[in-house]
């Protein structure tokens, strides 16, 4: 009975491990740095952005500073995919910055800017493009606003691929930038940020 016991005690054991598992995106790996009940504690602050925990999702719509400001993550990534849920209206301006060479001082010429930007006045790097290293088609055909969106980035080498909405929107050799922390924009718009994680490769 003892020896019944066990093996059901295993077997029970067992399934809650997989049911759990098959709550990640992708498997193990996974570092959440924004979800319904992280707040900021994994990021540092780069200008008047005002950040804030709102509705399960982190949220800039102000500044108080001209220019861009940024979320910057503590730790530096080399080979990594990104997964992020994102809500934006049409006129947001924002996007993700990838291996920043500078954390106190991110542009589009000392990392990769993947762009969440549907009336940017060149649409070429609008939404879903890389700034100045890989464009979308124009017209734009692919939009983030006034809805939840889901970006996957991928960086390997000098392999980069964008993935907006399950759809790939570029895939480029670059080997400008190697490795840095990546960084979340607000330059204008509201933007809200739901759920973002890394998996180093």
């Amino acid at each position: 009975m003892k020896r019944i016991s066990r093996i059901t005690i295993g077997l029970l054991a067992v399934v809650f491990t997989i049911a759990g598992c098959a709550h990640l995106p992708f498997g193990i790996g996974w570092i959440t740095l924004i979800d319904g009940e992280k707040g900021l504690e994994n990021w540092n602050r780069l200008g008047g952005a005002n950040w804030r925990p709102e509705g399960g999702a982190i949220v800039a719509d102000s500044s108080t500073t001209k220019g861009s400001s940024f979320l910057v993550t503590k730790n530096s990534y080399k080979d990594f995919v990104i997964r992020a849920e994102f809500w934006a209206e049409s006129n947001t301006n924002s996007g993700i910055f990838i291996r920043c060479a500078d954390p106190n001082k991110i542009t589009a010429d000392n990392s990769y800017e993947v762009n969440i930007w549907d009336t940017r006045p060149d649409p070429s790097y609008g939404t879903g493009a890389i700034v100045n290293i890989a464009k979308v088609p124009v017209p734009i055909i692919y939009k983030a606003g006034g809805k939840w969106n889901t970006f996957e980035i991928k960086a390997k080498g000098p392999e980069l691929t964008v993935i907006f909405n399950g759809v790939v929107t570029v895939k480029v050799r670059d080997s400008k930038h190697a490795e840095g922390p990546f960084a979340l924009q607000y330059a204008g718009g509201p933007i809200k940020w739901r759920k973002v994680q890394v998996k180093p490769l």
